[in-house]
This record gives structure tokens, sequence and C-alpha cells, in this order.
């Protein structure tokens, strides 16, 4: 089968394909039954994307020409007639931009398997269940609407709920930030709060300088927004800035991001001498700093290290925090704090996208806020993670003494950043250990360059309960050792 593409056409490469395709299937060239090149094996003999060919194909099969088999075997299978007329419904594939197409979504599926009660589950970065008992959340909404029966609870400003700004510029002076309610914006989680700030301040081929490995919800937003990620390097101090200024006089960044508290996933935390440098160099170049530090509360075994907003007297940091490690799972907040320029225009983005934000979630926050019954917990969410860290890594200890895996005990945070053997695939034995009920995040996902990380894996401990690190750590330590030997075996012969 013969196609011929021209870039230089208007016509759209996959429409110049679904039209030779068709025309070869009316003359007769392809008769019925006739199996078609594979989407990969079509899009190298093309020299173009896979996703091209995926949408010519659709379209096609749309029109009744074509079938596919579980979509990888396509075969042409003549349309029928319906009162008169080819059926031809839309080709949704053809209409999803490629990037959304092309999406990574090994995060998000995982991640959602920790919602399901069967599994085992390393894989979400979520709170402890233990600490909020069922009986005092309903006691809490009891009083919240109680409290504002007079009142039109259902929304709030879109710059968020003026008596919470209040309590969180309260909360932020325990941590050495000095700030105002017109400074804070609430959000419903980091993720929403950075796709505000790019959609606001980054252009599309803007450079943005962020760690080597971080969460993908960072990196991913960055690029849809069109921005171009320049990538550090990391070691036990957080992000090496050696040759920082050197980099940033060749890249002109429009922002520098530091996951600054326990870095996810590494779980390392960026030195205090890192964090004046960084600061340094933001007010000699005018370069903005987004510093998101939600992991500060959940140190074990160090004191925390000043934010670099708490050391910011020109107000060149964007600050975002999240308390969703520390308040119930899944009614936990997110905030920005910025110039009030900033905050200015991301709440008329509010106004326009989301209109209101969550207003229970809201009240919850500030009810445990205004009563102390907030800063209580987060002695007890130390205590918590510290003991489900040190019962998570004692299994480590023995995989680590049994196979040469890798993996440093950190200081906080709720990650383990784990380096397999060599030779070990973090996404094959993925593959594996779902088959037994366990899950993690492998480590290729944190790298936005997709060829790194393969040998590594993250596990959280925050969210499963002892029993489950237990169970799921043999299962894990036992799978590691047989593939190991097999690996071993296998180079033996």
């Amino acid at each position: 089968m013969k196609i011929i593409v021209d870039r230089n056409e208007k016509t759209p490469l996959y429409i110049q394909i679904s039209d030779q395709i068709k025309t070869m299937i009316f003359d007769g060239s392809l008769v019925n039954g006739s199996k078609l090149p594979s989407e990969r094996g079509l899009a190298e003999q093309l020299d173009i994307h896979r996703n091209t060919v995926v949408r010519a194909y659709t379209e096609l099969r749309d029109q009744g020409l074509i079938s596919s088999y579980q979509g990888q075997s396509y075969h042409v299978t003549y349309g029928t007639m319906y009162y008169g007329m080819v059926k031809k419904p839309v080709n949704w594939e053809a209409l999803i931009k490629d990037e959304y197409i092309s999406l990574e979504s090994d995060f998000d599926e995982l991640f959602n398997k920790t919602y399901e009660s069967n599994i085992i589950s390393f894989g979400g970065g979520l709170a402890a269940r233990e600490l909020y008992p069922r009986e005092e959340i309903v006691d809490t909404f009891d009083r919240m609407l109680e409290q504002r029966k007079d009142k039109a609870y259902f929304y709030t400003p879109y710059q968020g709920d003026h008596d919470l700004r209040k309590e969180i510029t309260s909360f932020m002076r325990t941590k050495g930030i000095m700030t105002k309610p017109a400074n804070i914006q609430l959000f419903t989680e980091n993720n929403q709060a950075m796709d505000f700030i790019m959609t606001l301040m980054l252009e599309p081929g803007d450079n943005v300088i962020v760690p080597e490995i971080l969460s993908p919800d960072v990196y991913r937003t960055i690029q849809f927004a069109g921005g171009n990620l320049i990538t550090v390097p990391m070691d036990e101090d957080g992000m090496i800035f050696d040759n920082i200024e050197a980099l940033i006089q060749k890249t002109k960044p429009r922002f520098i991001y530091a996951d600054s508290s326990f870095n996810n996933p590494t779980g390392v935390m960026l030195s205090l001498e890192r964090r004046k440098l960084l600061l340094e160099l933001s007010y000699k170049y005018r370069i903005p700093i987004i510093e998101e530090d939600e992991g500060s509360e959940l140190c074990y075994d160090v004191p925390a290290i000043p934010s670099i907003k708490s050391m910011d007297t020109g107000n060149n940091v964007i600050y975002m925090y999240s308390f969703g490690l520390t308040m119930i799972p899944g009614a936990g907040m997110s905030f920005v704090i910025a110039d009030t320029s900033v905050i200015r225009r991301m709440s008329e983005m509010i106004s326009m996208k989301v209109v209101s934000l969550d207003w229970m979630q809201q009240m919850l926050l500030l009810e445990y806020m205004r009563n102390g019954m907030f800063y209580e917990r987060l002695d007890g969410f130390r205590d918590i993670y510290k003991k489900k860290r040190d019962l998570m890594y004692s299994y480590m200890e023995e995989i680590i003494n049994d196979t040469g895996t890798v993996c440093r005990k950190p200081m906080g945070g709720v990650y383990l950043w784990v380096k397999l053997p060599p030779g070990m695939n973090g996404k094959t034995l993925l593959s594996e250990m779902q088959q037994e009920g366990v899950t993690f995040i492998p480590g290729y996902v944190f790298h936005p360059e997709k060829h790194k990380g393969n040998g590594y894996i993250r596990l959280n401990y925050s969210y499963p309960t002892e029993e489950q690190i237990r169970e799921g750590m043999v299962k894990l330590g036992e799978k590691i050792r047989q593939t190991l030997l097999k690996i071993q075996n296998k180079i033996s012969y």
C-alpha cells in the first residue's frame, strides 16, 4: 500500500492519509478484508507521528470503511448504509490535541488505585486517615452550619474566605512569613495554583528552571502552558547550584521552581545555603521564584529550615502551600502568597474559570484552625508519619542488605526514593507487583526526560495503614529478591 504525504499542503496529514486509503477502497485496490499496516508501522513508513495515523484510521473507521480488533489490527470492512447515507460519527480522536493524546497517564492511574479497597497502595501522597475521627468531623460540620445559618454560606469571595485567610496569616507567622490576607489566594490544591500561575505569567517558549526529578503535576503544567523545562541535577542537599548563574545568563528563565522541603519524590531538602544563594540570584537577575513548601511541617529528625519566602525581603517569591498532607484526606486546601497585583489577577481568573471555591473545605479548615485542633493534629501527623517511615524503612533495610538496593532514609516528608539493583526496571516490577495487589509509582514518571529513572521507584508511607505497610513491603522484598535471582542466573548462563 503506497501512500504519499505532502507537508507543504494545507490539508492535514491525517486527512491526506484517510483520503488516499478511501480511494484505494473504492477503486478496488483494497478489497473487503484487506489488512492495513499497524499504526506504528505506517507512522515509521511515512516518518510521521503515530497520533496522525490514529486520527486517519479513526476517520475511516467512523465512516464504516475499516474496523479494528482491540484497537491494534485494522482491516477493510465496507460501511453499511443507513437511510441511504453512510454513518459519519464525529471523529473525537481527531479533535483532541496531540499533547493530550500522548499524555503519560501512569501517574494518574496509579494514584487513583489508592482509593481501591483491595489494593495496598504505596503510590498516593495522601494524608493519614487515623487523626480525624468520623464523629468529630460530623460535629464540626454541625457547628459550621449552625454558626452560618443566616449567611449565604455556600459561596465565598473569589479570593477565598476572609476569616480563613486571616487564620492563614497567623499560621504563616509561626513559619517566619509576614503577610496579609490581601496577599493570599486560596485554591483547592497546589496543582491548581500552579496552573493559574503558569496561565497568568508564562509565555510559550519561556524557560523555567526546575529540579531534574519532580512531580509530574508540576512539569506537565509548565509544558502544557508552552514552557521549556531547564532541569538542574540534584544531590542530598537538593538542586546543585555550582553553575546555576551561568545557566541563568544563558537561558534567561521566566521562573525558578523550588520544591524546597522534602522534594517529591526524592525526599531531599534544599539546604539553607542553597536557599540563600537562590534568593540572591533572584534579586540579581530579577527572576521570580516559585517555592512549594507543603512538606515543611513534616520534619522528624532535623529542625525545620526557614523557607525561602521567610527570607524574601524583596517580594520576589511566589509561595505555595498545601494542607493536603495534614488535613482530612480529600478535604485539604491550598494557598498562594504573592504580590497583591498577582493575587488580584488570580482572583479575577477564579471568577471566570471556577466561579466559587469549595465552601465546605474552607469552612472545615477554618474551624480546625480557629479552635486550635489543626495545630494539635500537626504533632499527631508528625508522630504517625515518623512511625510509618521507620516501619517501612525497617523492611527496606532488609531488602537493601539482601539485594544491594539503595535507599536513603529521609529526614521527613512522606516518600522513600528507591534505587533498584542493576538490571531491574521499575515499570516491569510494578506490573508484577500489581498482580500481588501492591502498587507504587515507577521512577521514570518523575523525570521530564522519560528515558531516565527506569531503575527507581517511589513508595509512599503516609496513607497506607501499618498492617498494609508490613504486608506490602514483605511482598515487595520477595519480588525484588526473586527478580534479582533471575537476572543473576541469566547472566551466569
